[in-house]
């Protein structure tokens, strides 16, 4: 069996050939990007229009396929930006269209935990899923995966993106922080908001926005202090999600877990509790098609069908609408 996944959520539209086995022939790629400002919706769909063909095209010619081989194709439904998926779909379904193989559409937040287990061995890991638009700690519990905590305003990653658009750096601007952070040690106190299980990244924001307009702080010790922080946050409530459920695996997903600071203080977490911390290659962190492709044929084995009717893209899905039999059995 081999499945054509394709990813536009966000920035990215790519491309990946999967086999039934979970064997990743190809992962092909092609994201928008700026020096200066951030998305504008509009012209990431005109992107990913211009982008599609080449890169489905160069996905089948890595796996050494025609598109006549592939027997499902699976797509990113949601959550995303309402422009990017529908370039994604729009491709899936002219394709399922035209050459009569069967479509499913998947959700993205599952998929990068779904990726992380095939990749890493991990068995029954806490998904921290940290990326632009999407901040959640995500657990396997009662037939159905479950949000244990999310953050309450702006993703991780679009605080990121914000605060280095605030600084005049590019998008996506998270590693540009990253870059600048690695430049300090010296912490700059900041709001550290974390309320339950769920985190609030908005009046950190703000209050950067307001030092870095001071002129008495260095960027780099405000993108320093910032990645701290933040990261942080996140990592009280994912330890906490392992005190509740009981699971000791960690699985890190998303853009912002390509940030080795992140790795660091997730893995130290997880040494200090005598838990495992997984993190999958950076081409499987970030946004792609592979993760796509696979859970498609996860949720196709475990008996998922769609018609063409049944595609519409659902940009505000959440996590815990999907049924997952694939794990029940």
């Amino acid at each position: 069996m081999y499945c054509l996944g394709i990813e536009s959520t966000a920035h990215t539209f790519g491309a990946s050939v999967v086999t039934g086995k979970g064997k990743i022939l190809s992962n092909s790629r092609d994201s928008y990007a700026t020096k200066h400002g951030g998305m504008i919706p509009s012209a990431v769909a005109e992107h990913h229009v211009a982008a599609a063909g080449k890169v489905v095209r160069q996905a089948l010619a890595d796996a050494r396929l025609s598109v006549t081989d592939i027997s499902l194709i699976a797509f990113s439904q949601g959550p995303g930006i309402g422009h990017s998926l529908k370039v994604g779909a729009v491709a899936a379904r002219t394709l399922s269209y035209i050459h009569k193989v069967p479509i499913v559409g998947v959700n993205h937040c599952v998929a990068h935990l779904e990726i992380g287990r095939l990749l890493t061995k991990a068995k029954d890991p806490v998904l921290l899923y940290v990326s632009g638009a999407n901040t959640q700690v995500i657990a396997f519990e009662a037939g159905k995966y479950r949000v244990m905590g999310e953050t309450l305003d702006i993703g991780v990653g679009n605080f990121l993106d914000a605060f280095a658009r605030h600084l005049g750096l590019g998008f996506p601007g998270g590693p540009l922080i990253e870059k600048l952070a690695g430049n300090s040690k010296k912490y700059i106190e900041l709001p550290y908001v974390v309320k339950g299980m769920d985190v609030s990244f908005g009046g950190l924001l703000t209050d950067l926005k307001k030092k870095a307009d001071s002129k008495k702080f260095s960027r780099e010790s405000l993108c320093h202090s910032a990645q701290e922080t933040a990261f942080a946050m996140l990592l009280e409530v994912s330890e906490r999600a392992l005190s509740h459920t009981g699971k000791n695996e960690l699985v890190l997903g998303g853009g912002v877990a390509c940030n080795a600071r992140l790795v660091g203080m997730a893995t130290r977490m997880c040494k200090d509790r005598k838990a495992k911390c997984f993190v999958p290659a950076r081409e499987y962190l970030v946004d792609n098609a592979a993760m796509i492709a696979w859970l498609g044929i996860l949720e196709h084995r475990g008996g998922k069908r769609q018609k063409l009717a049944d595609t519409k893209v659902l940009p505000h899905w959440r996590t815990e609408q999907v049924d997952a039999p694939w794990r029940n059995k």
